[in-house]
């Protein structure tokens, strides 16, 4: 399950690939079967969640890891380097780390 709270301690990553409309689900396959098949497995990780773009130009990925250096250490896995390559080939990718600042639920959701 994901947690997102100010609280954590977690390193957090939002990741906008910016992609041609007929790309957009091929990208989001090919995310979530390496999620999948390989990074899942890896020390340190948490979730990764996507999500589409309505535009159909974007797949935004909000992934979390135990701390930045097991996410450094999986961004240098060699077996990743294909992966990579591929989601150049296919979108615009832009990388922000993030700290969590505030979250909200509805008060129907059990929030105040």
């Amino acid at each position: 399950m994901v947690s997102i709270s100010p609280d954590g301690e977690l390193f957090t990553l939002v990741n906008v690939f910016t992609v041609e409309p007929e790309n957009q689900q091929r990208l989001c396959d090919h995310l979530a079967q390496v999620t999948e098949d390989l990074i899942r497995h890896m020390p340190g990780f948490v979730s990764a969640n996507f999500h589409l773009g309505h535009d159909g130009r974007h797949v935004v990925n909000y992934a979390q890891w135990r701390s930045e250096a097991d996410f450094r250490a999986m961004h240098a896995d060699p077996r990743l380097e294909e992966h990579f390559a591929f989601c150049r080939s296919v979108s615009q990718p832009r990388q922000i780390s993030c700290d969590v600042a505030r979250t909200f639920r509805g008060v129907g959701e059990g929030g105040n």
